[in-house]
């Protein structure tokens, strides 16, 4: 049986009335999963960590729910955390297309998709700095930073409570704890 391709106006149509999540990649349609207690706690702390810098700038925070568009009429993911700075998309509904920053936070299940096939086709989006990876289950931080030379980026880890993370383009420094703060990990064994 041939599977069904769908536009992405259709799959905007769909979404709109789902209850659940779905993104969209090359036509196809993907329901996402639902999350741990700890991923939720970790978006809610990064979009709170963000907001406070963001907001008084006229930018905003987005967390869960909202699309970007990642490949024009291609590619239409969910990431966790998005900040953008951009008119156009603070004048927009459903869908993000000029984010300065990126987040995912890693599950058991998603982290070599988000390492891989997400990280690449983020690079792609002209206006993206920064794509932050954030583990569930331990102090660590992985930071993607594209460079004055588009086509490339540096990586950066981060591993110690005592860290902190440097935004330079944005003139933003968060502190790894502040990330974790009364996170308890969890074994592996137990998270999706």
């Amino acid at each position: 049986m041939a599977k069904t391709k769908y536009t992405v106006s259709e799959y905007l149509e769909m979404e709109a009335k789902s209850e659940i999540r779905h993104e969209y990649y090359d036509g196809e349609i993907f329901a996402m999963a639902g999350t741990t207690m700890n991923h939720n706690r970790i978006v809610g702390r990064l979009r709170n960590l963000f907001e406070r810098k963001f907001l008084p700038a006229g930018c905003d925070v987005f967390a869960e729910n909202i699309k970007v568009e990642a490949i024009k009429n291609f590619y239409y993911p969910y990431p966790d955390v998005i900040v953008t700075c951009s008119p156009e998309d603070r004048a927009g509904t459903y869908i993000v297309k000029r984010p300065s920053i990126l987040v995912e936070v890693l599950s058991k299940s998603s982290a070599t998709y988000d390492r891989g096939f997400k990280l690449r086709r983020y690079k792609q989006i002209d206006s993206l700095d920064y794509y932050m990876l954030v583990s569930q289950n331990e102090h660590y931080v992985e930071l993607y930073i594209r460079t004055d030379q588009p086509e490339i980026w540096t990586y950066q880890t981060f591993d110690n409570e005592r860290d902190v993370i440097h935004f330079e383009k944005l003139d933003l420094e968060i502190p790894l704890s502040a990330i974790y703060e009364n996170i308890v990990f969890i074994p592996d064994e137990e998270t999706v």
